[in-house]
């Protein structure tokens, strides 16, 4: 069933592409709504949101939903089935015609996710995985990064746009990443940075102030490419906990970096 539903949803993913990068070439920058404080959204992220749930209640319609445009489908159900979707993950690059964003699409069985598929909509690259079946790339099988010291490692993160009151541990934890690592990078898209991690373009990510629809196909990502996703305490609420670190073996020593600031 994975298998077929994961080909399926991959089909989706396509197609809403298509839509989002035709908005994109002609969008008027009047039509943006505002959310709360940074967090910006337009009708092409609640027109995507609506075809995408609309084609995925006929693919599983036992399914319910957790997504970011739609008040109704906010909190998770008893259901055995969620679909936890972001319609266009990196709104704000979208907005300023910055050419990184995404869909993002997971379902979760229970407390686990079971298939992942986050398409980059500029360079048309579908990255996608299913529970004990690979991750893949436009098809192509792909693995996490082999570099085993993080002197060697390129990183992402995001920076967040509201409560700002962790700001100067996290600042700290960057400050000592970049001292001690090839780089980061900010591409503004958290499903992106999870799928390039995947793929070995990143060694890591980290991030706090995220939502489950931002993280939860890239996460299944990363399991499958072989790599390891934990909150910042090494644990496993990195769904609806609100911070994730992702990366390949060098995930003992960004943690012992993140710990060693990080504060509750």
């Amino acid at each position: 069933m994975l298998q077929q539903l994961t080909k399926d949803v991959k089909n989706l993913t396509t197609d809403i592409a298509k839509f989002i990068s035709k908005e994109s070439k002609n969008f008027d920058r009047n039509k943006v709504e505002i959310k709360g404080l940074n967090d910006l959204v337009s009708y092409v992220d609640k027109e995507a949101e609506q075809q995408i749930v609309k084609v995925l209640q006929q693919l599983l319609p036992e399914a319910k939903f957790i997504t970011e445009e739609n008040p109704d489908f906010k909190q998770k159900t008893k259901a055995d089935f969620h679909w936890i979707i972001d319609p266009l993950d990196g709104t704000t690059n979208f907005l300023h015609g910055l050419p990184i964003f995404s869909i993002s699409i997971g379902l979760m069985k229970g407390n686990e996710m079971v298939l992942g598929v986050v398409h980059e909509v500029n360079k048309d690259e579908c990255f996608s995985a299913y529970k004990n079946g690979g991750a893949f790339c436009n098809g192509e099988k792909i693995n996490v990064s082999t570099t085993k010291k993080m002197s060697n490692a390129l990183l992402a993160t995001g920076f967040p746009y509201r409560d700002f009151d962790k700001v100067p541990y996290y600042l700290d934890i960057i400050k000592e990443f970049m001292q001690h690592t090839h780089g980061l990078r900010r591409m503004g898209s958290a499903a992106v940075d999870l799928a390039y991690t995947a793929c070995g373009r990143f060694e890591g990510f980290f991030e706090y102030n995220l939502n489950c629809w931002d993280v939860a196909a890239g996460t299944l990502l990363i399991t499958e490419a072989g790599g390891k996703v934990t909150d910042f305490s090494n644990g496993n609420d990195f769904i609806f906990g609100k911070e994730l670190m992702a990366s390949c073996d060098i995930h003992h020593e960004m943690l012992a970096v993140i710990q060693k600031y990080w504060k509750k």
